[in-house]
């Protein structure tokens, strides 16, 4: 049985149709949900095993990136997303997504209640639109588990430097294996500060992390939106490969 997912919509919200198409490609079953149908209870949480929080310009943005949305979680939904989350069942947050759910306190550890971390400007002081590549190095994250080969998928955002209040909390997600996803350059090495292989500044190359359970994973870069061969950006030359699809599908394989 395929399972399903609850991609979730809020107004400005724009990255819900590419999120729905990877999940499908990828073998399950996709449900763009308006949070008012939640809140009305005409959907059920229950019903499904993913919940997915896509990118977009949540709110217009207002107040900062992925703030009020973070809201909505948190005074909406907070017995629900603990419930889910607790269950082991998978959660993902890109870009916008991951900004929410860094926000409301679910990453990087959502049983601390407190926020430790954020996503903030970009170290160059304006929004970066390219590709870039990512390396899977977390066994922990559901989500990347198994996977050793790069990801090579476009970023799109103005404030997705990961940033977190001392060096000890960086300490403490590497002890956890919480580092989901780092930025890498050409040669494949971790890019720390080196722009534009890291292209928000983001502390220690982090591209992506997940909770200490490893079911809860948020990255700002859109894998979703490199899952045909023919979106890789010098297709017509002949380079193709490193498919965000993967991603996708290693997630559901963890349900089967």
């Amino acid at each position: 049985m395929s399972p399903r997912v609850l991609i979730l919509h809020a107004n400005g919200t724009n990255r819900d149709g590419d999120l729905a198409q990877a999940f499908e490609l990828a073998g399950a079953k996709p449900d763009i949900v308006h949070l008012n149908e939640l809140r009305n209870g005409d959907k059920d949480w229950d019903d499904y095993q993913i919940l997915a929080v896509p990118g977009g310009f949540s709110y217009a943005d207002t107040l900062g990136a992925g703030r009020l949305f973070a809201l909505d979680l948190r005074v909406y939904f907070n017995e629900q997303i603990e419930k889910f989350i607790s269950s082991g069942k998978l959660v993902i947050g890109i870009c916008n997504g991951f900004q929410a759910l860094v926000k409301s306190g679910i990453l990087p550890d959502f049983q601390s209640q407190q926020t430790n971390a954020t996503l903030t400007f970009n170290a160059q002081g304006h929004f970066e639109c390219r590709w870039v590549t990512l390396l899977p190095t977390s066994q922990n994250c559901l989500w990347t588990r198994g996977l050793t080969e790069p990801i090579y998928c476009p970023v799109a955002h103005g404030e997705g430097r990961f940033i977190l209040q001392n060096a000890a909390q960086l300490k403490q997600l590497r002890a956890h294996d919480q580092l989901a996803l780092s930025y890498v350059n050409a040669e494949g090495q971790l890019a720390e500060q080196q722009y534009p292989y890291n292209p928000n500044g983001s502390i220690g190359g982090i591209a992506g992390v997940c909770n200490p359970q490893g079911n809860v994973l948020g990255l700002m870069p859109h894998p979703e939106n490199h899952i045909f061969p023919y979106q890789h950006p010098r297709w017509t030359r002949g380079e193709k490969g490193n498919l965000g699809l993967r991603l996708f599908e290693n997630a559901i394989k963890q349900l089967r």
